[in-house]
Order: C-alpha cells, then sequence, then structure tokens
C-alpha cells in the first residue's frame, strides 16, 4: 500500500485533522493570558481520554490492519507526553502563583 491509496482511503479524516487543527491554533491564540493556566488544566483531562481512547482502538484493532494499529500507538505516545506535559506546566504555574501570594503577605 502506498502513500497515495493511504491518502485517497483516508482523505476525509486528513481533511478533518487539518482544519481542526487550524481552527484550534485561531481559537488559542485568541485566550486571555489569564485563562490559559485554567484551560491547560481541562486540557489535560482530554489527554488522559485520548490515552484511554487510543488503548481502546489498539486493543480493538485486527491484527492485520496495520494502519491502525499505528494511528492508536502514536494517539497513546502523544496522549501521555502531553498529559504530562501538561500537568507539568500546570504545576509549576500553580506554583507561581503560591509564591506570589505568599510574598505579598
Amino acid at each position: 500500500m502506498d502513500i497515495f491509496q493511504i491518502f485517497s482511503q483516508y482523505r476525509d479524516l486528513i481533511y478533518l485533522i487539518i482544519i481542526t487543527s487550524y481552527l484550534g491554533f485561531e481559537i488559542i491564540s485568541h485566550v486571555p493570558m489569564i485563562l490559559i493556566s485554567p484551560m491547560n488544566s481541562a486540557v489535560n483531562s482530554i489527554h488522559g481520554l485520548i490515552v484511554i481512547g487510543g488503548i481502546y482502538v489498539v486493543g480493538r484493532a485486527k491484527e492485520d490492519d496495520v494502519t491502525v494499529l499505528i494511528l492508536g500507538f502514536i494517539s497513546i505516545i502523544f496522549g501521555i507526553m502531553n498529559l504530562v506535559g501538561g500537568s507539568l506546566y500546570t504545576d509549576r504555574m500553580l506554583k507561581v502563583y503560591k509564591s506570589k501570594e505568599k510574598s505579598e503577605d
């Protein structure tokens, strides 16, 4: 199976990913800075769902469906990376706000 067959088979999905990525970038770029940390906390829970969904997809995939297995594995890896990175970022931001509150007292 070459790249053109894969593209023609998953054309609508690829277009959907491109459009939602652009839309997400445009929406996030217009969010005020004060809302970034709470929004990141909410996104962390979404990444947890992505990891669970990826595990479900890989578990239910047929052994000969390599495309589904690869995409499921990639979603698990990226979901875990985003979950861990987002949690570390949120923790770091909370420490920054916590140290500012203590210094004001």
